[in-house]
């Protein structure tokens, strides 16, 4: 039986592997996807890392507070930039205004210094009011960080300068902060991150729901399957040399896609990346399975293609292969785990991008495995020869 099943699963692989479709779809198209999304979506997600540009206007010569200021600004994990134009300073999302100084004061530390209220006004455009809210609190942060420096330097009576405000910075604090982790680091991925594995996944699915069930559709339609139940094969050797077959081509096209992943766009497979295979072999013997499933309850090449296509768009879609399921709504979240796309991407960016270990993803591969041999059982009952 399984001598048979073996010249059968090289047999169809080396067959399909030479068509130009099988070719332009498993070689070619992936590279294709993983350059144009992941340049696409680069920073998509953003990163807590991040500095957004904070333009700056009336910072010029506005004397040592302001440079305080503008330190505190750039702690806060804002890029400062002071532009020259009031149409440049418009340009931008997030904008800052210190105000002119009154009559006989020549600089806003002068006014700040002889007691002289000064308002600050903070712009953000855009259409997030948490974001802008956010924004909001680092300012007022980075401007009560000067004042409360500024009237420590004068309760210990001492003349208020820049060295002052430096001598200040460089004393042992008397209170600190003891800060543990409360969990993972969850940074949803962007990029290449994303888009290699999430074009990994999908094009698997693609090309076996496509090229893989397809290919027993012609093979029914021309004889070829009824001339091979004719051979001195059992149905199990047929059936089972078919799904390895495409388990096969499968397997050639993730090992592809996870070494192009490396060498041009690279990808860092984690410290766990036994587990990312054995969930990536997972999921190529579940598409394997729904291939034959396809390829056994439709009739014509025509519904065969078209259910092949709209199912693996759908359930890239919502399983997380387009963008990262963490930044859609909780919904969306919760209906992903319920998707054989879910539970690949789910693992992937796990053990790939959030850095946790093997035994995370063990429900998501026993989830994978069953799908595979409920499938390959439902195939097997269904399978047709003529």
């Amino acid at each position: 039986m399984l001598k048979s099943a073996w010249f059968i699963a090289r047999s169809d692989a080396a067959y399909m592997l030479a068509r130009r479709e099988t070719i332009l779809w498993t070689f070619v198209m992936p590279i294709v996807f993983f350059y144009f999304i992941g340049t696409v979506t680069a920073g998509f997600g953003g990163s807590l890392n991040q500095r957004e540009r904070l333009a700056v206007r009336g910072a010029n010569d506005a004397g040592f507070l302001a440079d305080q200021l503008m330190l505190r600004l750039e702690a806060q994990k804002f890029e400062v930039v002071r532009p020259a134009t009031d149409e440049a300073f418009a340009g931008y999302t997030r904008r800052l205004t210190l105000p002119a100084p009154p009559a006989p004061h020549k600089t806003f530390t002068d006014a700040v210094l002889a007691g002289q209220p000064q308002a600050l006004s903070f712009e953000r455009g855009g259409d997030d009011p948490m974001a802008g809210s956010y924004d909001q609190v680092r300012v007022a942060r980075a401007t009560y960080e000067v004042l409360a420096d500024l009237a420590v330097v004068r309760l210990n009576g001492q003349t208020v300068s820049p060295e002052a405000f430096a001598a200040l910075a460089a004393q042992p604090r008397a209170l600190t902060l003891d800060v543990s982790s409360a969990g993972k680091l969850i940074v949803p991925p962007s990029g290449f991150a994303q888009a290699v594995p999430g074009t990994l996944v999908m094009f698997t699915m693609l090309v076996l729901l496509t090229r893989g069930a397809i290919s027993l559709v012609i093979e029914r339609e021309q004889g070829l399957l009824r001339r091979l139940a004719s051979a001195p094969m059992s149905r199990g050797s047929i059936v089972l040399g078919k799904w390895a077959g495409r388990m096969m081509l499968a397997l050639v096209q993730v090992a592809f896609a996870m070494l192009v992943g490396t060498v041009l766009f690279g990808i860092d497979w984690g410290h766990a990346l036994p587990m990312v295979a054995l969930v990536l072999f997972g999921w190529a013997a579940f598409t394997a399975s729904l291939a034959i499933v396809l390829a056994n309850v439709t009739r014509t090449l025509a519904q065969t293609a078209g259910i092949g296509v709209f199912t693996t768009q759908v359930m890239a879609a919502l399983g997380g292969c387009w963008w990262p399921i963490e930044i859609t709504p909780s919904w969306m979240q919760t209906l992903a785990l319920f998707l054989p796309t879910g539970w690949a991407m789910d693992a992937i960016h796990k053990l790939v991008n959030f850095g946790y270990d093997a035994p995370v993803a063990v429900p998501h591969v026993v989830a994978m495995f069953a799908g595979a041999l409920v499938l390959g059982w439902i195939g097997a009952r269904k399978f047709k020869f003529q």
